[in-house]
């Protein structure tokens, strides 16, 4: 049986807390948990404790997130060149640093390089042999390792099954004459995959056939002239209540069962996992309109804030924290932008809702606030950091001024 501890709902929040931070900072606002997100980093890790565990920044970089994670004895995965300049800014080692690059621009590149002159620990992964050509154009013969694909796309939606998407990674049956090339102009460390994001129980055993392929291509290549393969990230959360938790001690047996003996480390780099739960959303209702279809709940969060619901039709939990206990109805909550996609939810029982109250969107820490947009012209929330029985403000509030100063 998974301990309670693997999750944490939107209920299990105190809400009288919420209300005074939504009271004290304003809204829309997020609030966050550093120790739960060392928590979540921790549990994985010991876990997989025969593999190196890396934290997949692009799921949240904010700085608060960054130090919980590097306290917790992450390493750090970019995807792009403005994660490598948070992590290193956050206190990040470049030298244990990986670079994940996808189509990357020049400057990217660049500053990746420039990196690496100084860092030679640097990895960069990548994608396409134009990538690894870019590479030597500039003079770079480092550290690299090579995104696969390995045709099996797993996770919550078609947007994130990236194992099957053929922008991402080097065609299955390219790679071993790709790594003969490869080891002639860098140093060769490692091979890399990805298969999709939001993985739990359903899609698990297809997760572990694409691990298995990754594995056996390690084996077909070379592991034992590898460091490490990377097999990705992915491992999800229960955003629905009916949904359980991974059990990831038992998860992390089933994935040594398709991995088979290798030489090289293996490697996984959690996102989601460590930071969604960690984080909620406070919003404040503004409107309640009876309508013939339904009650329609606005409230002052957008798709500016949560973008989730929108791109990807996902559900987020919610809960009215200032009267939990008011009888429920069915309501549908939406924001104040002009576009019918601006909805977190249709038709949900909650506790009725009342212009004032304020209400709390769970599971927001990942890919939420780095999805965050000024959509019409909407400066982007604060978001605080809970500290024992203080909260700081790790992110001030946008205002009008910043949401133009960029413009001539």
């Amino acid at each position: 049986m998974t301990d309670a501890a693997s999750v944490r709902r939107v209920g299990d929040w105190d809400f009288e807390r919420l209300e005074a931070l939504a009271f004290d900072f304003g809204t829309p606002l997020y609030v966050l948990d550093p120790e739960r997100v060392r928590e979540n980093y921790r549990r994985f890790a010991d876990a997989f404790d025969d593999a190196e565990v890396m934290y997949a920044a692009k799921a949240h970089t904010g700085g608060a997130v960054l130090d919980a994670v590097l306290d917790a004895g992450a390493d750090i995965e970019c995807a792009a060149r403005g994660e490598l300049q948070r992590a290193v800014e956050a206190g990040a080692d470049p030298d244990t640093l990986q670079y994940t690059a996808v189509n990357p621009p020049d400057r990217d590149l660049d500053y990746a390089v420039d990196l690496a002159d100084d860092h030679p620990g640097l990895t960069i992964t990548g994608g396409a042999r134009d990538t690894f050509d870019r590479l030597e154009e500039r003079g770079y013969d480092g550290r690299v390792a090579i995104r696969i694909n390995p045709g099996i796309g797993t996770g919550h939606h078609e947007k994130v099954a990236t194992g099957k998407d053929a922008k991402f990674g080097v065609p299955y049956d390219e790679v071993p004459a790709l790594a003969d090339d490869l080891r002639e102009r860098f140093d060769l460390v490692g091979i890399h995959a990805h298969a999709g994001s939001g993985v739990l129980h359903e899609d698990l055993d297809d997760h572990c056939r694409a691990i298995g392929k990754v594995a056996d291509l390690a084996r077909e290549v070379g592991d034992e002239r590898l460091e490490f393969v990377d097999f990705g990230g992915g491992f999800g959360v229960p955003y629905r209540p009916e949904e359980e938790p991974l059990d990831v001690d038992a998860v992390a047996e089933q994935v040594r069962a398709a991995i088979g003996d290798l030489a090289a480390t293996p490697k996984f780099e959690p996102g989601r996992y460590v930071v969604a739960d960690a984080e909620v959303i406070l919003t404040e209702v503004n409107t309640v309109k009876e309508t013939p279809a339904t009650t329609v709940v606005g409230v002052d969060a957008s798709l500016a804030t949560l973008i989730r619901p929108a791109m990807f039709d996902a559900y987020h939990p919610m809960a009215n924290v200032t009267a939990p206990d008011r009888d429920e109805r069915p309501v549908s909550v939406g924001g104040p932008c002009c576009t019918s996609a601006d909805v977190f939810c249709t038709d949900r029982p909650l506790p009725e809702p009342v212009r004032g109250d304020v209400l709390a969107i769970g599971n927001a820490g990942a890919y939420g606030y780095e999805l965050a947009n000024q959509f019409h012209s909407q400066p982007r929330p604060a978001e605080v950091a809970l500290d024992g029985d203080d909260a700081r403000v790790v992110r001030r509030r946008e205002t009008m001024a910043d949401v133009t100063r960029v413009e001539r």
